[in-house]
């Protein structure tokens, strides 16, 4: 079994086409028997993949920040909750646990986690990489932020050492 982290947004008001890639995906972290490691919110992508992941015999551990407890936010889909007091906490422990990572579409809070970890691994805390799902192109102007980053000699090395793309399921599941 893996523990798959997975960043994404919390809200509701995004393209259907998301929610629909979000439970593909969950249905495979499920149906493979890999536990879903997420955020723990109740909202958006997040309780999408959740519920997505258990209806198809996953489990699921939820990262909850206290703040999420306090609105009454927490999902349902949680098998296990590990309370932090802060969304740097949050992403620090989902890091920690994760095998692996992947950032689906999101805001700024996503935006916040992924550089977290790629931060982290460029200074060699961790060895980990961030796998965009590139949903209907919804990276594509990050990834060429990040090559014009590389070109600009801003970014050490390469940004696909610390990013991998994948356009559909399939492609994900290769690199899962």
């Amino acid at each position: 079994m893996k523990r798959i982290g997975v960043f994404c947004s919390a809200n509701e008001n995004i393209r259907r086409s998301y929610f629909d890639r979000t439970t593909e995906l969950g249905a495979y972290i499920g149906q493979r028997g890999h536990q879903l490691v997420f955020g723990g919110c109740n909202m958006g992508l997040m309780e999408c993949i959740a519920r997505a992941v258990k209806e198809n015999g996953g489990t699921t551990l939820g990262i909850v920040p206290n703040k999420i407890e306090e609105y009454g936010a927490v999902s349902k889909y949680t098998d296990e909750i590990i309370n932090v007091n802060s969304l740097g906490e949050r992403k620090e422990k989902m890091t920690e646990v994760s095998d692996v990572i992947i950032a689906l579409p999101g805001g700024l809070g996503t935006l916040d986690e992924i550089f977290s970890v790629v931060a982290s691994t460029t200074i060699g805390y961790y060895d980990k990489k961030v796998i965009l799902y590139n949903i209907e192109g919804f990276w594509d102007e990050l990834i060429s932020l990040l090559q014009d980053l590389q070109d600009r000699n801003f970014i050490r090395g390469r940004y696909t050492d610390f990013f991998l793309v994948a356009t559909n399921l399939e492609q994900l599941k290769n690199i899962i």
